[in-house]
């Protein structure tokens, strides 16, 4: 096994106590309701922007909770090299991808779609770190995107081939996929000891470098839509959904390893399908509802200790 498979392995010892239940409970709500935030920032402002926007925020809060509490700053150039790709997949190419996702799939498949990275993080750590997959893991990935098909097969098969509805599902597979490329990167910059305020403050500033940069290219406008909804949804998405969301999961992610953590990602679709019926006036229909309760079974499945021998 390689070093950097033995940090992923290799987790605090940390029981499942009323700060980690309360860390889940944190991560779920906030992270849950946030889908809906990020179809409200679509419209005016290009996605690449409003992405911007709420990482500038974010890092700025990030960057004054550091100073105050004092933590390290300074880092050798292999962390930031390791800071700038976690910058890459969890603050920037992450959440494009779900923005564009977004302007053809309702908030709350949004994040059924999301609910995958168990399954992903798992494939990962199989790819990257030769960890062994288990057939019951092997079979809870299968049901889960089984369960995600039966989702999108109205849209998949209806009138005209919506092609619209099955980019927007790759948008939101890569999304996922970028964060599942994230959490490995992290859990080995945060066992190699960088502290996570600190750690998190450069991943989201070089989140903004490239989102900045991304933005020139394209040539998209510096401005923020002057309504409530938008401003409200991007202070949320900042405040709420980034800095204290992330430093919840990431926090997870030290004590518990990537498998366990991912555990939040099953609950993710039940409060957002919730949000997106109450708002969007998402309609169900008994298809959907088995392709929910297979992607959700398919999650458990993979993230479900084994009984003892």
């Amino acid at each position: 096994m390689t070093q950097a498979a033995a940090m992923m392995s290799a987790p605090d010892a940390k029981r499942f106590d009323g700060t980690t239940f309360g860390l889940y409970a944190a991560t779920v709500f906030l992270w849950g309701v946030s889908w809906i935030g990020i179809r409200a920032q679509l419209g005016v402002v290009a996605p690449e922007m409003s992405v911007l926007w709420r990482f500038l925020l974010s890092a700025a809060l990030m960057w004054g909770w550091v100073l105050v509490t004092g933590h390290q700053v300074r880092f050798a150039l292999a962390d930031h090299l390791r800071f700038a790709a976690v910058g890459c997949c969890l603050f920037s190419f992450n959440f494009i991808s779900f923005y564009y996702g977004g302007l053809s799939v309702p908030s709350g498949l949004l994040s059924v779609v999301f609910s995958l990275a168990s399954v992903f993080n798992l494939i990962l750590s199989f790819v990257i770190f030769r960890q062994k997959v288990e057939p019951r893991v092997a079979l809870g990935g299968v049901i889960g995107v089984a369960g995600i098909g039966l989702l999108f097969w109205p849209e998949i098969t209806g009138a005209g081939f919506n092609a619209a509805a099955l980019k927007g599902l790759g948008l939101c597979v890569m999304g996922t996929l970028f964060f599942c490329s994230g959490n490995m990167i992290s859990t080995v910059v945060q066992r190699r000891g960088a502290p996570l305020l600190s750690a998190t403050a450069w991943g989201m500033t070089y989140g903004c470098v490239v989102l900045l940069t991304l933005n020139l290219v394209r040539g998209n406008a510096f401005v923020i839509e002057p309504t409530v909804k938008y401003v409200g949804s991007l202070l949320y998405l900042a405040i709420g959904a980034s800095v204290l969301a992330f430093m919840s999961y990431l926090t997870l992610l030290r004590r518990l390893g990537a498998a366990r953590a991912g555990y939040a990602t099953v609950l993710f679709p039940i409060v957002a399908l919730t949000v997106s019926t109450l708002i969007e006036g998402y309609v169900w229909t008994p298809l959907a509802g088995a392709g929910v309760v297979l992607a959700l079974l398919g999650n458990v499945l993979v993230l479900r200790k084994p009984a003892a021998k």
